[in-house]
């Protein structure tokens, strides 16, 4: 008899358990549902340089897609984008860095994109250019293109460090100088016909030390699209320099559109 009591008592408290952690598994699936994020990478770099960033989110438990950008046309870094949110099984983060900011502006009307974060990255308007965003701004001197006679052009090998990376080290820097991808500069001209950022909330990271764009031109894009803006010491090259900085304001907005 008393051996059926304790055999009662040891099933009943497994079963209380089993409940708690069920209970706590539905809170987490709860507080947190959006489980999705697409990164886009900018000119002259590729998906790669998301690495960092991809590790933190995964750890996390993020499911996250990397776009590798062709940067031939806004056109097809649009396509490439929404081959990747297809592919998504629910509401997702959509980021973009520098001109992966464009495109994540024209392609984040996509109906399963629920936030958008802007890493060092370009907001422009619907109708209005990439290239407009630079009026009345000055970019840093230390940003140099090699444009060739094709319209695509490269960060200058000699400037690229101080430009791009200069936070990175010398052999890092010296690798992304000597694979990076040109952009097609006609890219920058051709007109948005959409800016999500008018519909979807969106979130800014930037580095203080960017060399790429005039620091006035990083905050006036920030305000305008009305985001919640983190910055930190770093170059241009945030997103692989401050990877949980970026993964953090990622893990952020997630959260904030998940409530």
């Amino acid at each position: 008899m008393k051996n059926k009591i304790l055999n009662i008592a040891a099933a009943i408290a497994l079963s209380l358990v089993s409940a708690t952690s069920a209970q706590a598994d539905d809170k987490t699936a709860d507080g947190n549902s959006i489980r999705n994020v697409v990164l886009v990478h900018g000119a002259f770099a590729d998906g790669s340089g998301w690495r960092g960033v991809y590790n933190d989110l995964t750890a996390r438990g993020y499911n996250v897609t990397i776009v590798q950008n062709p940067l031939t046309s806004l056109a097809d870094d649009v396509a490439a984008t929404k081959r990747a949110l297809d592919r998504q099984d629910g509401p997702t983060v959509l980021v973009g860095h520098s001109w992966g900011g464009t495109v994540i502006t024209e392609a984040g009307t996509d109906p399963k994109v629920a936030a958008l974060v802007y890493v060092a990255a370009l907001a422009p308007d619907a109708g209005e250019t990439t290239g407009q965003l630079y009026e009345g701004y000055t970019t840093p001197p230390e940003f140099v293109l090699d444009i060739h006679t094709d319209g695509y052009a490269f960060v200058e090998p000699e400037k690229f460090k101080q430009g791009f990376a200069n936070d990175v080290s010398d052999a890092d820097a010296a690798f992304m100088r000597d694979s990076q991808v040109p952009i097609n500069l006609e890219a920058f001209e051709t007109k948005l016909q959409n800016a999500a950022w008018r519909t979807k909330p969106s979130w800014a990271v930037y580095g203080t030390e960017d060399k790429a764009f005039d620091p006035e031109m990083l905050a006036a894009m920030a305000e305008r699209i009305n985001a919640k803006v983190t910055k930190v010491s770093a170059s241009h090259s945030i997103f692989m320099t401050q990877p949980k900085v970026v993964a953090d304001t990622i893990d952020q907005a997630a959260k904030a559109v998940s409530q």
